[in-house]
């Protein structure tokens, strides 16, 4: 089955040493009318620095934070993939809606990456009681900090 699939960005990753935004082109600013009512938003954007054929057609990789372990691209968030799109869970800061402007605590993405979609955290569909990894993810924390990771 041979089916091509077309996407327009909505938006783009902003990030200044003061802010860490999601900028809305115009069209789609209507669309954050509500969101603010939740504290996170999952930000699906492009990995565009890796939307290239040799990048495409990695599918095992060395993981950065997991020495000498090499992974699946479909068991690690490598930007490497068949589809680079990467996928964030980012606290809500502040949101204009007006201006299409959603301030995050932190996004691992780069500046100017296009963003595709932006859609609620919502606890019943988007958390597992008990999620099972692996080892290498020994130490981590738990929960996402509140303010990001500092990437």
């Amino acid at each position: 089955m041979e089916t091509t699939f077309e996407m327009e960005p909505i938006g783009t990753v902003s990030r200044t040493a003061d802010a860490v935004t999601v900028h809305l082109d115009e069209p789609y600013r209507p669309g954050l009318r509500q969101l603010d009512r939740f504290s996170h938003v999952i930000v699906l954007w492009w990995a565009s620095g890796h939307d290239a054929p040799q990048s495409r057609s990695i599918v095992t990789t060395q993981l950065p934070y997991a020495p000498g372990v090499e992974a699946g691209v479909f068991a690690c968030r490598s930007e490497y993939r068949p589809n680079p799109i990467g996928i964030t869970v980012c606290p809500i800061r502040h949101i204009d809606e007006e201006s299409g402007v959603v301030e995050v605590a932190d996004i691992d993405a780069f500046d100017g990456t296009p963003v595709l979609d932006l859609k609620p955290y919502i606890g019943v569909t988007d958390r597992v009681e008990a999620p099972r990894v692996p080892a290498w993810f020994d130490g981590w924390p738990e929960w996402l900090p509140e303010e990001g990771l500092g990437l």
